[in-house]
């Protein structure tokens, strides 16, 4: 599903900005390992972002190594499973090592048990070593090794790496900008998500299991051409919907609930996140409405301030005045605006940011703030938008109208050039459109 390759040079050109950042420094990238939930049951395979976004290596257990100073033809090295008729038997063809080096490009290729042998050597001359810990103990190991013996001889030789950093340091600003190929991914991820969030709203009455609207939602995931869910659907209903991460999904929805539900669809290893809050009945109560529009009202002002050259504390600011003057309004709280936000008086209600970056991962990679300044958004940045506001039943600040009710409206965002395109705009976010398409479902 969806494993055609991004553009040609893609992962190429990527290389290339990677070797320039390292300077005489090399990267090792493990990649993920097949999980198990227990015993023998695997979990299905995921590839590791990192490893991927620079090679297009889907394989469990490989090792990449990027060596920017290498001048004799290992600058790019892989270290990939070798051939195992018994192992192919159960888990399917693997790729010979050399032939699968050549197609990603790699100057050399090695079966993945010429590790230990091969990596002392290609660190050699590193004067850093790129690579995260608690990733991968095998390749902890050899790296630390590394480390040790340039100690204990580098004062005599000049040879051998010294430090430590972690591969964030140089790859997550590379990752922040998406290219073309990744934001066609992102949008035909969200595109699917849209899809599969609508056939929810449409599914949903009182009696429905939550279970059941999960399984509306990732059916229609997979039918569409996604490769999985990006993450386990949320569908939270009544005052389950104040749950940030809720995930039991056992629940059925009752005449009068608010169902939120917080998916998305995952295209060739791309993520979209779209959340929508809607009335099982078809109709919004006057107290579900009024929070309901509240938030939307802060998702509008939030997408409307993100363009090149605003930050992402602005985006957040956005929505926090409106939920503020909102949550006064609704009586939840008494007081200016501005010192109730400075106060945070607003975060027993909305305790979670506004966004988060989007891209190989559901929060994607990518600093928020550099040297105590907001990051400044650019086009090719993908980010959500994602107010809310959550009466939960145990918070006895909130006026017993409310309590109980959770609402989230969630978009996610492309920074263009002049300006930014909602990619999951199709689905509509206005009460009586929300409305509307839950009692289309009914009528169906």
């Amino acid at each position: 599903m969806n494993h055609e390759e991004l553009p040609g040079g893609t992962f190429r050109l990527r290389r290339e900005r990677a070797f320039e950042a390292l300077g005489q420094g090399a990267m090792v990238l493990p990649g993920a390992s097949v999980l198990y939930a227990s015993r023998d049951t695997e979990v299905r395979f995921r590839p590791d972002s990192e490893l991927y976004y620079l090679t297009g290596v889907r394989q469990p257990d490989a090792v990449a190594v990027l060596r920017g100073h290498a001048d004799d033809g290992e600058r790019f090295v892989l270290f990939l499973r070798a051939r195992d008729p018994e192992a192919e038997l159960w888990s399917g063809p693997r790729p010979d090592p050399e032939e699968e080096g050549e197609r990603r490009g790699a100057d050399r290729a090695y079966p993945l048990d010429e590790l230990e042998e091969r990596l002392p050597g290609l660190l050699q001359g590193s004067t850093l070593v790129y690579h995260r810990l608690g990733r991968n103990d095998r390749v902890e190991r050899l790296v630390r090794a590394a480390l040790a013996h340039a100690r204990a001889r580098g004062p005599r030789t000049g040879a051998g790496p010294r430090g430590l950093v972690d591969p964030g340091e140089v790859l997550d600003d590379l990752r922040l900008v998406k290219d073309s190929g990744e934001v066609a991914r992102i949008r035909a991820a969200a595109a699917i998500s849209v899809e599969g969030v609508a056939a929810a709203m449409r599914a949903v009455r009182p009696g429905v299991g939550e279970w059941e609207l999960e399984a509306v939602v990732d059916g229609t995931f997979r039918r569409a051409g996604a490769d999985s869910p990006a993450y386990p659907t949320i569908v939270g209903a009544g005052a389950n919907a104040c749950v940030l991460h809720y995930v039991d999904n056992a629940a059925t929805v009752e005449d009068g609930d608010l169902v939120l539900v917080d998916a998305g669809a995952a295209v060739g290893l791309y993520s979209a996140d779209i959340t929508r809050t809607f009335p099982a009945n078809g109709t919004f109560t006057p107290e579900q409405r009024a929070v309901y529009e509240v938030v939307d009202r802060a998702r509008a002002r939030a997408v409307e301030v993100a363009r090149p050259g605003a930050t992402v504390h602005d985006v957040h600011r956005a929505a926090l005045d409106v939920l503020a003057r909102g949550l006064v309004e609704l009586g939840a709280l008494e007081g200016d605006v501005d010192a109730l936000v400075e106060e945070k008086e607003h975060e027993r209600f909305f305790p979670h940011r506004t966004s988060h970056w989007l891209g190989l991962d559901v929060h994607d990679v990518g600093d928020y703030a550099r040297d105590g300044n907001s990051r400044v958004l650019e086009p090719g940045m993908v980010l959500t938008v994602e107010p809310g506001l959550y009466f939960g039943p145990g918070i006895e600040e909130a006026p017993e109208a409310l309590r109980g009710i959770g609402v989230r409206v969630e978009d996610d965002v492309l920074i263009t050039t002049d300006g930014r395109e909602v990619l999951t705009e199709a689905l509509p976010t206005a009460a009586e459109d929300v409305e509307a398409l839950v009692r289309e479902g009914r009528a169906g």
